[in-house]
């Protein structure tokens, strides 16, 4: 089974819980403060990564990610103590791809020239919108202007360069979105991350949508439209999508979440970072305590790791393998979910336009994607 899970990658998820301001749709791990002690968190990131480290010797990391909140209110110094841990405690991988999620508000150029020197090779802007009134209706900091400016800013410091757009957002119709998704493409580097607008519990959207608030919000007819033709127009810019809501150029996929998508082992380390980590041919979930100052002071139990019983590995497996274009490896499928993979059945699926099957694999069409709840649940329940 080890051997099973090392098949899909091994990966590094640091989280950085601070942000300037909370954006009123957003359920991440994030808060405001006015000063963080940048010292004590790398000191305690690193100690972090060296308790994984001593758990996972022998691994070879094929990717880091710093999320958040926001990383790039990270000092450059902070950024390199973490990477400096992980190369005393695992090999890396010799195309590790090393991502940053940035703000186009905290983007400058010392700062992002500070990152490349501490090995970042990627870089992800939360870009969210190129239309100056819905950036205000998401709570957004930042202007177009700001943000297209931060893009030329990365791309003359990193190879790599991603930005998120959020689409589905109030009042806009379909020839909008097709519009500034054209725009989008136009300052692309070789990756998007587009999502419809989704209002989650527990966030101020969520508490306006209850309210009455929240008007002119596409609805499911609409919304799914705004997906069919999300892929369309990508596909012949040469942007298919790899998952449900990522584009890239040929081989330019984020290789740090095809690690969670196919299933592979990662750390979390940082305030409410989640884990998967195979350990004597078991797999584990970790869970970081969310607080930043609870985690922060707490020396030792930052985090608590249970073992996943088959059926969870194998649920999780499959949602995620069948977000992915390429699907779901068999071999691998039946080595995880033994009897339950055996027993999937996809002719009907098939027979409706929403999945395929080859020999070798399984996995959802685009029709299929675009009920892939429903979908998986079918699956699951057999």
């Amino acid at each position: 089974m080890s051997e099973t899970w090392r098949a899909g990658g091994f990966g590094l998820y640091v989280h950085w819980p601070f942000c300037e301001a909370k954006c009123p749709y957003c359920d991440f791990n994030s808060h405001v403060v006015s000063q963080v002690d940048q010292t004590r968190w790398a000191r305690a990131l690193v100690c972090e990564i060296a308790r994984y480290g001593a758990l996972t010797e022998g691994r070879v990391l094929s990717s880091i990610y710093f999320g958040g909140g926001t990383p790039s209110l990270m000092a450059p110094e902070t950024v390199r103590a973490v990477l400096d841990a992980t190369r005393a405690h695992w090999a890396w991988a010799n195309n590790i791809e090393i991502t940053l999620e940035a703000n186009p508000r905290s983007v400058e150029i010392r700062k992002f020239e500070g990152f490349s020197l501490a090995g970042v090779n990627r870089v992800s802007l939360g870009v969210q919108a190129l239309r100056p009134d819905d950036l205000r209706k998401l709570g957004r900091l930042h202007g177009v202007d700001d943000a297209i400016a931060a893009l030329d800013v990365a791309k003359s410091v990193f190879e790599r360069v991603t930005f998120d757009l959020i689409y589905a957002r109030q009042g806009q119709s379909l020839d909008a979105w097709c519009t500034e998704l054209r725009e989008a493409l136009n300052l692309a580097g070789d990756h998007l991350s587009l999502y419809q607008l989704t209002i989650e519990q527990g966030t101020a959207f969520w508490d306006r949508l209850q309210a009455g608030g929240l008007r002119g919000l596409p609805n499911e007819d609409l919304g799914a439209d705004m997906y069919i033709a999300t892929q369309e127009i990508c596909g012949a810019a040469g942007f298919p999508a790899y998952e449900v809501s990522n584009h890239a150029k040929h081989e330019a996929m984020s290789r740090h979440n095809l690690v969670y998508w196919r299933g592979g082992d990662y750390v979390g380390v940082g305030p409410g970072a989640h884990g998967r980590v195979t350990l004597n041919g078991q797999r584990h979930s970790t869970v970081a305590r969310a607080m930043p100052g609870d985690w922060l002071n707490a020396d030792a139990g930052r985090d608590s790791m249970q073992l996943l019983s088959q059926d969870d590995a194998w649920n999780e497996f499959l949602m995620m393998g069948l977000r992915l274009s390429e699907g779901v490896d068999k071999e691998r499928a039946r080595a995880i979910g033994g009897a339950k993979a055996d027993k999937l059945a996809f002719g009907d699926f098939i027979a409706m336009g929403l999945m395929w099957e080859t020999s070798e694999r399984f996995g959802t069409t685009l029709d299929g994607r675009m009920v892939l709840n429903t979908l998986t649940a079918e699956l699951l329940s057999v």
